[in-house]
């Protein structure tokens, strides 16, 4: 079996780099691109911190986010956290679990700027928490011709990281005339899964939404594809994030980027 990585850059190399090194026959294909979008800083007097989901926050803010040095970062993983480091922020959290695990964790009172995408996840701020949002980047879709081929051989497990890609690819594929139900997916969480509709020949969703558990689950699919029962995204759309179809035995945590 091989893997099939659809996510943009620079998360693409990322993922194929700790595929390879589990030994997994690893392959990609940009499925999107994460382009800046032109955003208003708040006045800064007006925050207490920063809540980010997604190291393309960080990547595509711009000039923006110089104002906001002296804030400190609420983060949704490690990877996040190391971005925002990398920026010159202090970081004050870093989540596992998705990000309203992150903002249910901050102290009242809090007045929070969230950097997001422009396709990202509602969130409920708790109790005397108050939460302003703004777009700094966009994903736009690409073709996935340049995958076709290898899809139309078979004995691929396709890797989704979001939803927008998910629906995008499940798009792609019947505009290609590839046979959903000759295709595996693997998807970070139920959500994801869930968007890519129905119809595949297998659709499991990682342990943890996080990419180790994501990459434990290919492993082990690519290692015994025969010995797993695949899920129906009605069971992953109705599932946990901690639920799975396959055991993700032995991931490490490596957060995902997701907002």
């Amino acid at each position: 079996m091989r893997l099939l990585a659809l996510r943009s850059e620079p998360g693409l190399a990322a993922t194929l780099a700790r595929a390879r090194a589990l030994g997994l026959d690893a392959i990609g294909h940009a499925l999107s691109e994460i382009r800046p979008v032109s955003w208003v800083c708040p006045d800064p007097a007006s925050l207490d911190a920063l809540l980010i989901g997604s190291a393309n926050a960080l990547r595509h803010g711009g000039a923006q986010l110089e104002r906001l040095k002296d804030k400190p970062v609420h983060a949704v993983g490690e990877a996040t956290a190391e971005a925002a480091r990398a920026a010159g922020f202090a970081v004050a959290a870093v989540g596992s679990g998705g990000l309203q695990r992150v903002l249910d964790a901050i102290a009242p009172p809090a007045r929070l700027l969230r950097i997001a995408g422009e396709e990202r996840v509602a969130l409920v701020p708790p109790q005397g928490v108050s939460l302003t949002e703004v777009t700094a980047y966009r994903s736009v879709a690409l073709p996935l011709d340049p995958a076709a081929g290898v899809l139309r051989e078979g004995g691929v497990v396709v890797l989704l990281h979001s939803a927008a890609t998910a629906r995008h690819f499940a798009a792609e594929c019947d505009r290609l005339g590839l046979p959903r139900a000759g295709i595996m997916l693997a998807a970070l969480g139920p959500r994801i899964a869930a968007a890519a509709g129905a119809g595949w020949g297998a659709l499991h969703t990682a342990a943890q939404p996080e990419e180790a558990a994501l990459l434990q689950l290919a492993f082990d699919l690519c290692a015994k594809p025969r010995s797993i029962r695949p899920r129906s995204h009605r069971t992953a759309a109705a599932g946990s994030g901690g639920e799975t179809s396959a055991g993700g035995r032995g991931a490490g945590r490596v957060a995902r980027d997701g907002a």
